[in-house]
């Protein structure tokens, strides 16, 4: 089975974008939310947040 990269209905906290990375790379959507609070310091971070939550697809 293909792996594919969704936002997470079941793990979702705003929009399911750590969720679903966690999904993917079978990690903790916790691990992946600390490292997004902490890119989110910079204003680059939330652009890249607001451009995956925007880009990737819902959980089918």
């Amino acid at each position: 089975m293909e792996k594919r990269l969704y936002k997470s209905r079941k793990n979702r906290v705003i929009c399911g974008v750590c969720g679903g990375l966690g999904e993917y790379f079978n990690v903790d959507p916790t691990i992946i939310r600390l490292l997004a609070v902490l890119l989110g310091c910079t204003s680059t971070g939330i652009i890249i947040y607001l451009v995956a939550a925007v880009i990737m697809p819902e959980e089918m």
